[in-house]
């Protein structure tokens, strides 16, 4: 067997692994994987615990040293086992991947007493390895689907509801005045919107009988509001069933790193590179 083709076989081998869940091997490191991530996001939070952090610093800085070390050789080899690596790392899986990995090496950059603000905002970063869990998430694609295919609906509705809140302001502005805390349309406006949304935080609320009346009014129309994009986004995620009703493997193109597959696929269906 040739240096090429080894090397081939070699480079295959670790593509099926890390892109796919179809063997022993793939499985194992998508599970590993998954409780590496989990464990990452749960020492960041402990970390920005200040009594747990002088109690436990060394261990936590040990700890995410080594969880550093284990993203980047991910990263590499999430690399090198693809034919087009660019794809990868300007895909989205792939920016992510590289900011969940960065934050440690870049606290050497700003090394230093007078960095200590720098340092808190590269540790934030690391937040978004909660990101990461996505490409475990065989669901996230109907989703997606159904949020894309009703943003329309979920667009004008919106367009509707900012309508409303202005007019709302607007009726409360000339009805409470400054008296009641509605100095302006657009605070009056910030109010209809608290309102409207039942949040209520009630630094602002109206006094006279008409003022209360028509909060009344628009906190019972905010429950019917807050129900309607779920009901858009449902239909639209309903129609997705029969849709997906063919099983879908787990083989991901090793050229474009396109997934989702119908299981009898020989070729990618996107750039039509051979499975």
């Amino acid at each position: 067997m040739s240096t090429q083709t080894k090397k081939k076989n070699w480079k295959q081998h670790l593509f099926e692994i890390i892109y796919e869940a179809d063997t022993k091997e793939g499985k194992l490191f998508d599970v590993v994987l998954l409780w590496v991530i989990l464990a990452s996001i749960v020492l960041v939070m402990l970390e920005s615990v200040k009594s747990l952090d002088q109690k436990y610093h060394n261990l936590f800085y040990i700890s995410e040293w080594i969880i550093t070390i284990l993203f980047t050789i991910e990263y590499i080899m999430r690399v090198i086992s693809v034919k087009d690596p660019k794809k990868y790392i300007f895909s989205f899986y792939g920016i992510i991947d590289f900011f969940s990995t960065i934050p440690m090496y870049l606290s050497f950059v700003f090394a230093g007493g007078h960095a200590l603000i720098a340092l808190r905002a590269l540790r934030l970063l690391r937040v978004f390895r909660i990101l990461k869990l996505v490409r475990f998430v065989g669901e996230a694609n109907k989703l997606r689907a159904a949020l894309n295919a009703s943003r329309f609906k979920i667009l004008v509705f919106l367009l509707a509801v900012v309508i409303l809140c202005v007019v709302l302001g607007t009726v409360m502005y000339l009805i409470e005045g400054d008296e009641s805390g509605f100095t302006s349309i657009p605070r009056s406006v910030y109010w209809a919107v608290v309102t409207l949304t039942t949040v209520g935080y009630g630094d602002i609320h109206p006094d006279s009988a008409l003022g209360q009346f028509i909060a009344s009014m628009v906190m019972i129309l905010g429950y019917g509001i807050i129900a309607i994009p779920t009901g858009i986004v449902t239909a639209e995620y309903s129609k997705q069933i029969p849709q997906n009703k063919v099983h879908l493997n787990t083989q991901t193109c090793s050229k474009c790193s396109a997934d989702n597959h119908k299981d009898d696929a020989k070729y990618c269906y996107k750039c039509g590179e051979e499975l």
